[in-house]
């Protein structure tokens, strides 16, 4: 960055100078030409009155005098009288040039072109003389250049010297800038007393770090829940084990202690699966493609997998709506939909009843799922998604739930760009919206 800015700033400089000297130039050519037009002018002025005194044999002394200024002597029809510079006999006629016109009609004129006789650009100022003849004047431009020209090498010097001195400048101010970031306390970006264009930068720093200690401890949080329920039917694997082992089950309860083992172990497969789905979705490590889903047709079959849960606590399943087309990840989708209606037979009361609709809706394509069950308090409803989070903790142990259901749908959601929308009343129901 410190060769990024030292080179940017002597390039500014190095441009302005060379603007600065382009101007300069400028304006010492104008100036010149100026102060070389009120001389021709002068100059013809006094060639007149010297007319006037010795006449036209004063102009023969003239000829090895001026040699950088060219005097013209014409007559009314145009026709060269004298010339300083040529043999009046070889020269055209001069009644169209611009500046003997203008002499012959004001009294005076002048113009800037290139001579055909000289091959230069020449300044010329035409005078017409009391007897009707025209005086005319001229100097070469190039003298004006030149002047203008002289300028160049003293600001060559100068430029070098300023280059050199803005050099040894910037790379102290390049280093006097740049010693406050160096100094940054990332740590706590808020704290650092530096230039106000760096507050946004601080700020999203700040933001970032916050973002990262958050995940930080909901990573000790997660891996602190998971050590708890995965010990929990673990204990009981190796309690009910052990209790076999020692011979103090009767024969007939053998059954039952086994039954109860297996259920544990199955528990304990759906808390590992569920924990490698959510992993795979937090990493975006989902390698399976999308494909055109039929929501509506989805949604009875996994209905008719949840079957008989619903029956087992007489829950009423009803399934309303449309064909709707979606293009998702099949396997996520299906899970997404089976967790929600999977939570609204095993919270529902007993006898209540599941209703689902899916259609097209002006927001999008929609599947909303209405439960009967024993609803979320409101301070609670946006805490559903944690991760091992229960409204009911008592009887999601009672269900078997892990606590990862929720958590699974809101990362399917995301993977999907969908919407989330809850609204539940406590001991009256729930209804949770899943918008494409």
């Amino acid at each position: 960055m410190r060769k990024k800015i030292q080179s940017s700033m002597i390039l500014v400089i190095t441009l302005t100078m060379l603007i600065a000297y382009g101007i300069t130039t400028l304006v010492v050519y104008r100036q010149t030409i100026r102060i070389m037009e009120g001389e021709v002018r002068q100059e013809a002025d006094y060639i007149n009155v010297a007319l006037d005194t010795s006449g036209e044999s004063y102009l023969k002394t003239m000829d090895n005098v001026h040699v950088d200024t060219r005097i013209t002597l014409i007559d009314p029809d145009g026709n060269v009288k004298y010339d300083s510079k040529e043999d009046g006999v070889t020269l055209q006629n001069h009644k169209n040039r611009p500046e003997v016109k203008a002499a012959l009609k004001n009294g005076s004129g002048q113009d800037i072109r290139e001579s055909n006789t000289l091959n230069k650009e020449m300044f010329y100022y035409a005078v017409k003389l009391e007897n009707g003849d025209i005086l005319r004047v001229s100097k070469t431009v190039d003298t004006a250049f030149r002047t203008a020209m002289k300028v160049f090498p003293a600001m060559g010097l100068i430029a070098l010297i300023m280059l050199a001195f803005a050099g040894i400048l910037v790379k102290w101010q390049v280093t006097r800038l740049i010693r406050p970031i160096n100094r940054l306390d990332l740590e706590n970006p808020l704290e650092n007393d530096v230039y106000e264009e760096l507050t946004p930068l601080l700020q999203s720093i700040d933001r970032q770090n916050k973002e990262k200690d958050a995940v930080a401890n909901m990573r000790k949080e997660f891996s602190a829940n998971v050590s708890h329920e995965l010990k929990t039917p673990l204990t009981s694997i190796s309690g009910y084990a052990e209790i076999m082992k020692s011979g103090l089950v009767k024969p007939e309860d053998m059954k039952g202690f086994a039954e109860r083992i297996y259920n544990e172990a199955r528990r304990l497969i759906t808390l590992v699966e569920d924990i490698i789905k959510l992993s795979k979705l937090d990493e975006g490590d989902v390698q399976l493609e999308k494909e055109d889903v039929d929501l509506y047709k989805l949604t009875r079959e996994i209905l008719t997998r949840l079957s008989p849960q619903a029956a087992k606590r007489k829950v009423h399943v009803e399934v309303t709506g449309e064909s709707v087309e979606y293009v998702g990840i099949r396997q996520i989708l299906d899970e997404m939909i089976y967790n929600i209606c999977e939570n609204a037979i095993k919270y529902n009361k007993e006898g209540g009843k599941l209703t689902v609709w899916v259609g097209n809706t002006l927001q999008g394509k929609k599947v909303c799922v209405t439960d009967t069950g024993i609803g979320i308090p409101e301070n609670e409803t946006d805490r559903i998604f944690e991760r091992f989070y229960r409204v009911d903790k008592s009887h999601s142990k009672e269900t078997g739930g892990t606590g990862l259901g929720l958590s699974i749908v809101k990362h399917g959601a995301m993977l999907h760009g969908a919407k989330i929308h809850v609204d539940s009343k406590l001991g009256e129901g729930t209804k949770i919206e899943l918008i494409f």
